[in-house]
């Protein structure tokens, strides 16, 4: 027989000890819910993006003065919004792992108090190092806490809706730039960049609350206990799978250009001839472009009517498209023009560059399986923050040399479009040659691109399957 499990008993009632925190609600689901407590968990996700990629993509707006009160370059400024991406998304495994030990919520709470520091701390600094440490290190170790842990969580309370879930969460980046990039402004004016520092650490006090909205849930498939050593909570095993592997190596090199315009789509304007509100109108249409096209790209996928790496290959190429466009706007008529031809290449910037977001995170389920999903969202943030690193001064440097952005966002909508290139070699992402069987029945949350040998399996979109072709 076997041995019985060891109870304890406390104020009359008994219960069994649970191994993992992300175990601990009973009774265990068949599946993800789909809906219920997982809309309030895409809430939560929303403002953690709004407050973490969406105050960083404003921030560019105080460059112009900060480099003037400590007279530095475009490119030493820079340093701060590379660093603060760079430490965010290399540091993101860790978050992953000790969300995997302890739980999303105590994770994301503890982030949030560290980002605010951060802030504070840099609105007394007195040189650029202060800015690098307290935005770049203390808030960026912040956000490494709080975005994997909450975006991996979502995408374990749901299945059949899940792009459309993420895509919903994500577009906190675009509305939270909607309505910062003017409000950070209207600061900068009314009490200058020490003053917009500080209420901004305020602001981002509130990632504490969202983190306390973050439920565990137990699915089939969760390991029975938290991984003992740190490798395996880390999860580099999963760069033992080639479909892993060739994801993360474009996603490595998506990150060397995405993420340039979050720091100088502002700059450039003002390079355009704009003005400081005319700048920041630029930032804000794009932002409502990226926030539209994550809801309707993520409804888009989860209809199955097209594989998702497909779709993540062709609008990642549609991103870095996107940026050779923006660079190559000319010259408007002056800080009282409104800049057409600028507000409408950043409006097809942000359409495709938002549409790319969601499918990034919603492809990993079924490439390493519902399982190791917030371990693979730590790694994809981290494998971004190599090319987030380099972007941003790189593309400093470029304007340095040659008095403008133009050629800083040509390299970047290159280095976009390479990554693109590259996710070709996921699975299904080219048709192939014949019709493809229905399948017989859902596949479990195991990962739907991992091999299945005897049946086709289905797209998230649910029972209907992928228009595919196969040999």
């Amino acid at each position: 027989m076997p041995a019985p499990q060891r109870k304890h008993r406390r104020g009359g009632f008994s219960h069994r000890c649970l191994p993992t925190p992300q175990t601990a609600m009973t009774p265990q689901p068949a599946g993800p819910p789909d809906g219920g407590w997982g809309w309030v968990v895409a809430a939560a996700a929303f403002a953690v993006n709004g407050l973490s990629y969406g105050l960083l993509r404003s921030l560019g707006l105080a460059f112009l003065d900060l480099a003037e009160h400590f007279d530095r370059s475009a490119q030493d400024t820079a340093w701060i919004s590379a660093l603060a991406l760079a430490v965010q998304q290399a540091a993101s495994p860790v978050g992953s792992a000790l969300s995997t030990r302890w739980g999303a919520r105590p994770v994301v709470m503890v982030g949030g108090v560290l980002a605010s520091l951060g802030f504070v701390f840099s609105a007394f600094a007195r040189s650029l190092l202060h800015l690098y440490l307290g935005l770049g290190l203390l808030a960026g170790s912040g956000w490494a806490l709080v975005f994997a842990p909450a975006l991996g969580t979502l995408s374990r309370y749901f299945s059949r809706r899940r792009v459309l879930a993420v895509g919903l969460a994500l577009t906190g980046n675009g509305a939270s730039s909607l309505l910062l990039a003017p409000a950070l402004q209207l600061l900068l004016d009314s009490f200058g960049w020490r003053g917009a520092l500080l209420l901004l650490g305020a602001i981002t006090l509130h990632l504490t609350p969202c983190g306390a909205l973050l439920l565990p849930l137990a699915l089939p498939g969760d390991p029975p206990a938290p991984p003992l050593s740190p490798l395996a909570a880390l999860g580099l095993g999963l760069f033992t799978r080639r479909a892993f592997s060739i994801f993360a190596l474009g996603t490595a090199l998506v990150g060397g250009g995405y993420f340039v315009p979050y720091v100088h789509l502002a700059p450039h304007a003002l390079d355009r001839g704009l003005g400081g509100y005319g700048a920041a109108l630029v930032v804000a249409v794009a932002a409502v472009g990226d926030a539209g096209a994550r809801l309707v790209c993520g409804w888009l996928a989860d209809q199955g009517w097209v594989p998702l790496p497909r779709l993540l290959a062709v609008f990642g190429a549609l991103t870095g498209l996107g940026l050779w466009v923006v660079g190559l706007v000319p010259v408007v008529g002056g800080e009282e023009s409104w800049g057409g031809p600028l507000l409408a290449a950043a409006v097809a910037y942000g359409l495709s560059a938002g549409s790319y977001a969601p499918l990034v995170f919603g492809v990993l389920p079924g490439l390493v399986g519902i399982g190791g999903v917030v371990q693979a969202t730590g790694l994809v943030m981290m494998l971004m923050s190599l090319g987030g690193l380099l972007g941003p001064p790189l593309s400093g440097f470029l304007r340095d040399e040659t008095g403008d952005f133009t050629t800083s966002f040509l390299v970047s909508g290159s280095l976009i479009l390479s990554g693109s290139f590259i996710y070709i070699g996921l699975p299904k992402a080219l048709p192939s040659c014949g019709p493809a069987p229905p399948p017989a029945m859902p596949p479990p949350e195991k990962g739907e691109l991992l091999p299945a040998p005897q049946a086709a399996l289905l797209s998230p979109g649910g029972p209907r399957s992928t228009l595919d072709t196969t040999c």
